[in-house]
């Protein structure tokens, strides 16, 4: 068996093409390409440091999220 030469690899990109053609491995291409930046954005926006909130702040936004969940178990669905 071994492996492939260029000319196999040149056939099953021709083959490729013919099934899907150009127009749809364009946007796959695209749509890959979209996916593997917003990975890299997501990963660096982890390494860096987060604002941190005054304590008064944090605190009111948690206290306001739990007024409002208390609110919803009280509305009947």
């Amino acid at each position: 068996m071994g492996s492939f030469s260029i000319w196999h690899w040149l056939v099953v990109l021709l083959i490729v093409v013919l099934v899907f053609g150009t127009k749809r491995l364009k946007n796959v291409g695209k749509d890959l390409g979209e996916a593997v930046k917003g990975f890299k954005d997501g990963v660096s926006a982890d390494d860096k440091p987060k604002a941190q909130l005054p304590k008064d702040d944090a605190a009111g936004s948690e206290q306001a999220r739990s007024e409002q969940t208390s609110e919803d178990e009280r509305t009947p669905r």
